[in-house]
């Protein structure tokens, strides 16, 4: 069965939204925040920089606040949190970091081919990809009080980026959506893991 455009760019979205509000709801936890805290972190984490794209798209009110799954698939993964939070503390760090570079891969991607959809030229395509990827993680760590970790450095927008720029190249080229999304996606994903792995970052000025 075929997937349709419309429905592949949202099953790709709920799954990253998912991922995060996980991510975000457990880094809430960890600060000692209440359950409302969770609930806040979560939602911002995860929708954040969807939110954000569509706005600058003009696709209002923003896909996020347009279907009940987006906050359902939120309040699943902030209660995951709360209820399994003893098991979601003695994951590993590394499946927490692979978990986190999948969610931020779909999410570039996503950002990425509806701003081409919607006839958005190429490097704003690339912009709003990767803020779409970053932009919930920002707010999380603005609402953690921590320097966001896109401001730091870690590879971690640049991975974003070079998802979106992928997509847009490919699409160019003449690329299916779905398969440009795929290499894009993969492209994000493998430079977010390597870099973690390998510990490299991009040069700090220093006084």
């Amino acid at each position: 069965m075929r997937v349709r455009p419309a429905g592949m760019l949202t099953t790709a979205d709920l799954a990253a939204t998912m991922l995060f509000a996980v991510e975000g709801g457990a880094q809430a936890a960890a600060a000692g925040l209440d359950l409302f805290g969770v609930l806040v972190v979560a939602f911002a984490t995860a929708v954040g920089g969807g939110i954000l794209r569509d706005l600058l798209l003009g696709d209002v009110p923003p896909a996020a606040l347009r279907s009940v799954a987006y906050p359902a698939v939120i309040a699943t993964g902030a209660t995951i949190v709360v209820v399994l939070y003893a098991g979601v503390r003695a994951v590993p760090a590394p499946v927490l970091v692979a978990l986190d570079a999948a969610g931020l891969a779909l999410f570039c991607v996503v950002g990425a081919t509806k701003a081409l959809d919607r006839r958005v030229g190429g490097v704003l395509a690339v912009l709003l990809g990767t803020i779409t990827g970053v932009g919930g993680g920002v707010l999380r760590d603005l609402l953690l009080r921590e320097v966001p970790t896109v401001l730091r450095t870690d590879i971690y927008a640049l991975a974003a980026a070079l998802g979106a720029f992928v997509v847009v190249v490919a699409r160019r080229s003449g690329m299916p959506r779905a398969a440009a999304m795929a290499v894009g996606a993969l492209a994000c994903f493998a430079l977010r893991l390597v870099s973690a792995a390998f510990g490299w970052h991009l040069p700090q000025v220093v006084a």
